[in-house]
């Protein structure tokens, strides 16, 4: 059967930086989960430990302190981070935000934060949801005024992945009251007057990754901190967003594997009226039928990774990858659960934690309602 092992375009060097994360991951984050999970954040120290072991940003070209290569290797951190169910934030900074500054940063804009991006010595948040815009970004109303040299931000964000820890926010902003065309995207510095973190958001699952509320109180910044043209943020937001939505389903499919790997293991060594619970033809169906899924999975997420590293993949082609493999998570992780009984619900098994954490992959990047919409809406 295929899985993490088995990707396409499984060159030397890939499988030599595979084994690299894979083994970082194992030493540096996984006796740390349960920490992490009480404590509600991952500590900087690991941070970073992943910078200096070439684990963030690998896109970010050698001038800006980046090692200059292609997608696919972000996607193997991707599945790894998935696979060891490791709740920090550095596919967020790795596949998302860096790629902000990339595309539309000032040189001084990259040369101040993209090394420090790369080692881990600053963390990166994005800040659009607002208690009362989700998905409809249209709807965002915090608001930034040109004052002379400067712009004043006030306003609210919610549910910030990275917002604890930030350094940087990316937020976004209306410029003007033109819909679409009065969004703007800018950098504000975690430091700024007016800035302030609200709590580390109670959630379902993911308890070790930080979520916050963040309020921008009249924070003054320079208008050298406008990210790209004025006005051009949603653009700018819609054109990033096909790459996130296939990093959720990179990270979706690696954490139904596991899941899948935990319960086949399970039900090789769990024994009920005198049997093994996989000497059951039920057992040995429901298996079947999610290591089919799997399979079908992973050979999806190889075309669709193929095609985005072409330059092809659709907003409506990533929005299905999106949709798809998380559903296909939240199915495979519950009948795990499922297959493991009354101890799947117990939290000392890696299992229940799983099923927590699945949840949220068919609501964030946009929910999986909006997904059918962008590919309803292209048909």
């Amino acid at each position: 059967m295929t899985g993490l092992d088995h990707r396409f375009d499984q060159d030397e060097s890939k499988a030599l930086f595979r084994q690299s994360v894979r083994r970082f991951l194992a030493a540096e984050a996984e006796p740390h989960l349960d920490r992490w999970e009480t404590e509600g954040n991952v500590d900087r120290a690991f941070w970073q430990k992943a910078g200096a072991a070439g684990l963030l940003c690998p896109t970010v070209p050698e001038a800006y302190g980046g090692p200059g290569l292609d997608f696919s290797y972000n996607a193997i951190v991707t599945e790894e981070h998935g696979y060891a169910r490791v709740p920090s934030g550095i596919t967020l900074q790795s596949d998302v935000l860096a790629d902000y500054l990339l595309a539309y940063g000032s040189e001084a804009q990259k040369q101040r934060w993209l090394p420090a991006m790369v080692s881990g010595a600053a963390v990166a948040a994005i800040a659009m949801t607002e208690p009362d815009a989700g998905s409809d970004l249209q709807a965002i109303r915090t608001s930034a005024r040109r004052d002379g040299g400067d712009y004043r931000i006030s306003g609210t964000k919610t549910y910030i992945s990275n917002g604890q820890s930030a350094d940087l926010v990316i937020v976004v902003a209306r410029t003007s009251e033109q819909g679409s065309k009065g969004l703007s995207l800018f950098l504000v510095e975690a430091d700024r007057p007016g800035f302030q973190r609200g709590r580390n958001l109670d959630k379902i699952g993911l308890h070790g990754a930080d979520t916050s509320e963040l309020f921008f109180d009249d924070v003054r910044v320079p208008a050298a901190n406008l990210l790209g043209q004025e006005g051009s943020g949603f653009a700018y937001l819609m054109r990033n967003l096909p790459q996130e939505r296939l990093t959720i389903a990179i990270a979706a499919q690696a954490a139904a594997q596991r899941a899948f790997d935990a319960a086949l293991a399970f039900v090789r060594e769990r024994k009920a009226f005198g049997q093994r619970i996989l000497d059951f033809q039920n057992s040995r169906f429901t298996l079947a039928d999610m290591a089919t899924q799997l399979q079908v999975g992973w050979s999806h997420i190889d075309w669709a990774l193929a095609r985005h590293l072409q330059g092809e993949l659709t907003p409506q082609e990533a929005a299905a990858a999106k949709l798809w493999h998380s559903d296909m998570q939240g199915r495979v992780t519950d009948i795990a659960l499922q297959l493991h009984g009354g101890a799947g619900y117990m939290n000392e098994y890696p299992i229940a934690r799983m099923w927590r954490d699945a949840r949220v992959t068919r609501i964030f990047g946009g929910t999986n309602e909006i997904m059918k919409e962008v590919i309803g809406r292209a048909l």
